[in-house]
């Protein structure tokens, strides 16, 4: 333990005779260091983003769309035919064991309209289910019930962002609304759900009871047909089932025989969302590794000073051999000054590190997350750069003859 704090206080000296080396000798490692950092809390921040609008769209669930059609030997595009009806989502909801939640979505984009003031969104016709297949609660006022979607109920739940544009900072829920010049009394307001993975605004949108969708809003549809239907499985592992006990049930009622073309499609929205997150995680890992080359730089650039550190100082490592110093107190003492260098610089780069992501928080919005196992793996890192690109220098220093070393001019 004295022989490494005898060291350390010789690697200290030896580096302030030269400050201006052991600094730029260390840029390497600082900038290396604070680039691994910055692009781990940028891909860390992304990951977090798209974590949490994965989140807001919930879990196990299927979206069953409306396919195409074929007349006149055309084929018109996916969703352009009402294939799918009220009695497809009774069927589903009655005889899919797997299927646990089942909701309709009809939807439409109107122009609404609250004293002087109008928006433009999204209205979706559904029933009380699809706030629970979203896991989208009501923070002010009530939900849907199924009253409302029997009696063909005029009454609205707004998105957070709907009720900022018509409400303000006014109290929404009581007030009375026009959509497409139907009147519609606000009884609810859903709690905020920020954007999709695809990147819209969710909150931008009114949900309104399905019946009341179908045949006061968007009248011009195929009586009972519905956009899609959403679906939530019993479990993530029964999201497999569910889709082939749907499939199946579908085939049946549309009369498709086998090998048909489905006028349906069914969409794994969990495995289209857990590609996103693993594409983000791809993606940080990536950026990552790129940053880490300027390491693998740095520490070149150390063991080159370290050499030029032992050319220069030849007379010094022959009289320490000289009088009694053993060669591992030579390769103790150079691979010392490798780390500290090392170790000081990835201090100074963790900071800048921490510095830059908070910089691109700031400026540009993007989500960064500093974790602390970052800062850990970083310092670590470094000190194992030094000991790494110092070894052969060390051991250059150690395997000096002391009689050619004190001759050495």
């Amino acid at each position: 333990m004295i022989e490494l704090w005898m060291s350390v206080k010789i690697a200290l000296r030896a580096l302030r005779v030269n400050k201006l080396r052991a600094f730029l000798t260390m840029l390497g490692i600082i900038c290396g260091i604070a680039a691994v950092i910055a692009m781990i809390a940028i891909g860390a921040g992304a990951r977090q983003v798209i974590s949490e609008q994965i989140a807001s769209i919930g879990s196990n669930l299927l979206l069953v769309l409306p396919g195409s059609t074929t007349a006149g030997g055309l084929r018109t595009g996916a969703g352009s035919a009402a294939t799918l009806t009220m009695g497809d989502l009774r069927a589903i909801r009655a005889e899919a064991p797997s299927v646990a939640l089942a909701a309709p979505t009809v939807r439409g984009t109107a122009q609404i309209v609250f004293g002087n003031l109008n928006w433009s969104t999204a209205v979706q016709g559904t029933t009380p289910e699809f706030l629970e297949i979203r896991e989208w609660p009501v923070v002010n006022g009530r939900p849907l019930t199924q009253t409302d979607v029997d009696g063909t109920a005029r009454v609205a739940l707004l998105g957070q962002t709907v009720a900022e544009q018509l409400f303000g900072a006014e109290e929404p829920v009581g007030r009375l609304i026009r959509i497409r010049q139907v009147p519609f009394t606000v009884v609810g307001v859903l709690e905020r759900k920020g954007q999709s993975p695809q990147g819209s605004d969710q909150d931008d949108v009114i949900l309104v009871p399905v019946r009341t969708a179908q045949r006061r809003l968007f009248g011009g549809r195929t009586p009972d047909s519905v956009n899609s239907i959403l679906i939530k499985a019993v479990g993530a592992e029964a999201l497999a089932a569910a889709q082939e006990e749907v499939t199946a049930l579908l085939e049946q009622r549309h009369r498709i025989a086998p090998g048909k073309d489905r006028d349906f499609t069914i969409r794994n929205l969990s495995e289209m969302l857990a590609v996103s997150e693993q594409s983000s995680r791809t993606m940080s890992l990536l950026l990552g590794s790129v940053a880490s080359i300027s390491l693998l730089v740095g520490g070149i650039g150390i063991m080159n000073i370290m050499l030029v550190s032992v050319t220069e100082r030849t007379r010094e490592i022959g009289i320490r051999l000289a009088i009694g110093a053993r060669r591992r107190d030579i390769l103790l003492q150079f691979l010392t000054e490798a780390v500290l260098l090392t170790i000081v610089g990835g201090l100074l780069g963790i900071v800048f590190g921490v510095s830059g992501a908070a910089a691109v928080s700031r400026l540009l919005g993007w989500p960064t997350l500093i974790a602390a196992e970052a800062i850990l793996v970083a310092v670590g890192f470094s000190a194992a750069v030094g000991i790494f690109f110092g070894f052969y220098p060390a051991r250059k220093a150690a395997s000096l003859d002391p009689i050619q070393a004190l001759r050495y001019e």
